[in-house]
């Protein structure tokens, strides 16, 4: 059964809301795009960070494993679709949900 956390982060793509929480001690914002597992089986998600605190620049994608995540909330804001999709994604091995196939229908895995 998926974690709370996972719910809070798949609920938010269908319904394309942002979420913050904090990750490694760091407060983010984000709009996630694709959740999942990742290759060791953990929860993971794809996201836009677009605000917040971080060790480098602002935007960037980011690649939560979801067992470090803690409060987070989903709110309504601007829906950040991420620059650069240059390279395919390897946070997530085995996608439950992609806002571009699932939600939006822009594209097939």
């Amino acid at each position: 059964m998926p974690s709370r956390t996972y719910a809070l982060f798949r609920n938010a793509i269908l319904a394309e809301r942002q979420v913050t929480c904090v990750y490694e001690g760091r407060h983010r914002e984000l709009c996630p795009h694709i959740i999942g597992t990742n290759k060791s089986g953990e929860e993971a998600v794809l996201a836009w960070q677009f605000a917040g605190e971080s060790s480098g620049s602002l935007p960037q994608w980011r690649c939560l494993k979801l067992a470090n995540v803690s409060g987070a909330r989903a709110r309504d804001g601007h829906w950040y679709e991420g620059g650069s999709h240059r390279t395919t994604q390897t946070c997530v091995s085995d996608i439950d949900l992609d806002i571009n196939v699932d939600v939006r229908g822009l594209r097939s895995r």
